[in-house]
């Protein structure tokens, strides 16, 4: 079977999806909850499969996909989160990984996702609901895909309760940017204060 490398911060995940894999017959040859050590590993064993979490240590998973297929990393790459599943499904098929799993719901659906990429296709089950049938939360996620990167940057350090001055030096910007880059992003979230910002990430599961 494949060869596999589990990356998540949390060790008692890792520990579940490394016995839903193995269990399937796929090698786990290395696991990590550092997304530089991930790097790292990928370079020495160069696995078939990437079983990787958005939200971990000294770099995000998305930017760890994305360095990876600059350096035309062939293998299956399925991404896992507890975060919200519309706008990260498609920021992980964007930043180029073959499908993406929601811990909120099913976990062994990565062994279908796997599966699945395997065959050449995308998984990101999302996609069927893209009808236009009513749903409450279809503004939000539309406002959400308006944002920039660097506007959904500073917005994710703003319902951390971050000022503009922290903000502006984890970025490497000034203050007047980062100032301007919250003036657009509360106009196109359609928020007209913080309190009314954090709400909107509390709908969005995103705080």
């Amino acid at each position: 079977m494949s060869s596999v490398i589990v990356i998540d911060d949390h060790p008692v995940v890792r520990m579940g999806i490394i016995y839903l894999l193995e269990k399937e017959g796929h090698t786990i040859v290395a696991e990590t909850g550092d997304g530089l050590e991930a790097l790292d590993l990928v370079e020495k064993h160069h696995p078939d499969i990437m079983i990787i979490d958005i939200d971990i240590n000294s770099m995000k998973g998305l930017e760890v996909i994305k360095i990876l297929r600059a350096k035309t990393y062939p293998g299956v790459i399925i991404v896992i989160s507890a975060k919200n599943e519309e706008f990260y499904a498609s920021k992980s098929a964007r930043s180029g990984a073959n499908g993406f799993v929601s811990k909120q719901h099913y976990l062994p659906e990565i062994i279908t996702a796997i599966k699945v990429a395997q065959t050449g296709y995308g998984y990101f089950p999302l996609k069927q609901y893209d009808s236009p049938m009513p749903n409450s939360d279809a503004g939000d996620q539309d406002r959400l895909q308006t944002l920039s990167q660097q506007e959904f940057e500073v917005f994710q350090q703003l319902i951390k309760g971050d000022e503009n001055k922290k903000i502006a030096l984890n970025m490497g910007l000034s203050s007047k940017t980062v100032s301007t880059y919250k003036t657009r992003l509360m106009e196109k979230l359609g928020c007209k204060n913080t309190f009314e910002l954090f709400d909107f990430a509390r709908r969005t599961n995103l705080e």
